[in-house]
């Protein structure tokens, strides 16, 4: 894993010859070394495929290209970091919460409709969060943003975690997801805050949840 956690909002990465990294553009606070940074016009792994499915998402976060050998210090607006590794599986996540991950992943763009159907498109309404979301898949590691610390929950068979869409950051593996309510007193009251919705996430993985029902 290339990232190493400085604090709980800075990462360090090292960079390999011949070896590509991608950040999160104005994210670079400080490196050593012999690195280079370029605007990303291609999408990362995904090509110029994924970076359509981006613009159409309004999702084009942009990106830079990072090259050469040393180490890189990576930070931005203050945000918790929290870096989740991959081993061969899927990792959803929100473009913008994206700081920095592995050249080695494969980035893309999945219709949110297609998990969990309508309820996915709802999902997009609700959280203000588009209908599409970013994929990175394969073997390497990734560095997301939240607000005010991250936790992981396990995903099980038959064990379903039920998350505030507001609070969700990312999940990985073989997991589906889809918007229920839940009306409780708040609602009774008039008082809700959106806890009336509930992600349900079931299968077999992990959900990264933050500390907050900010967005970023």
């Amino acid at each position: 894993m290339p990232f190493r956690e400085i604090n709980s909002k800075m990462v360090e990465a090292t960079v390999v010859p011949g070896q590509k990294m991608y950040s999160r553009r104005g994210a670079m606070l400080a490196y050593r070394g012999d690195v280079s940074f370029t605007p990303n016009i291609q999408g990362g792994q995904g090509g110029p495929a994924s970076m359509i499915g981006r613009r159409v998402a309004d999702e084009a976060t942009p990106l830079m290209t990072v090259e050469g050998g040393g180490t890189v210090m990576f930070g931005h607006g203050g945000h918790h970091i929290q870096v989740i590794g991959l081993s061969g599986d899927t990792l959803y996540v929100e473009a913008d919460r994206l700081l920095a991950f592995d050249g080695t992943l494969q980035q893309g763009t999945m219709f949110m409709g297609s998990q969990g159907g309508v309820m996915g498109m709802v999902r997009g309404q609700v959280t203000g969060q588009g209908l599409f979301t970013t994929t990175l898949k394969g073997h390497g590691a990734a560095a997301v943003m939240a607000h005010g610390g991250v936790v992981e929950l396990t995903i099980t068979p038959g064990r379903p975690v039920h998350v505030d869409p507001q609070a969700y950051v990312a999940h990985h593996g073989d997991v589906r997801n889809k918007l229920s309510t839940a009306l409780g007193w708040r609602d009774m009251v008039g008082r809700g805050s959106g806890e009336a919705f509930q992600l349900e996430l079931s299968g077999s993985g992990a959900v990264y949840v933050q500390a907050s029902e900010e967005k970023l």
